[in-house]
């Protein structure tokens, strides 16, 4: 079996740092997708492609991938550098502003 280790992205729909402080073990598929032909529905005979396992740090996961006998691939995250104005939120309302204020 293969693994994937990563440290899953923000929420596109948010913008918290909710759920990107863990890692995930994730199962690469082994098995081709079917498709129904009655409902539609994707199925697959390959059950752990469905499981998905969080970790703590990258350190916690790599040590159980390599217990467990598994090859894996680390993917590191892209960090994205930090939008920090000098006056923050409050610029926007300042009473001693020199430009004017458009969206």
């Amino acid at each position: 079996m293969t693994a994937r280790i990563y440290q899953p992205a923000r929420n596109a729909m948010q913008s918290g740092q909710g759920n990107t402080k863990t890692w995930r073990l994730e199962f690469l598929s082994s098995a081709a997708r079917s498709l129904d032909p009655l409902m539609g529905w994707t199925s697959s005979s390959d059950v752990q492609s469905q499981t998905r396992l969080n970790f703590e740090s990258k350190e916690a996961a790599e040590a159980y991938a390599q217990n467990a006998g598994l090859d894996y691939t680390v993917v590191e995250p892209h960090k994205r550098k930090p939008l920090v104005r000098q006056g923050g939120y409050a610029e926007n309302f300042a009473h001693n502003r020199r430009s004017v204020w458009t969206h």
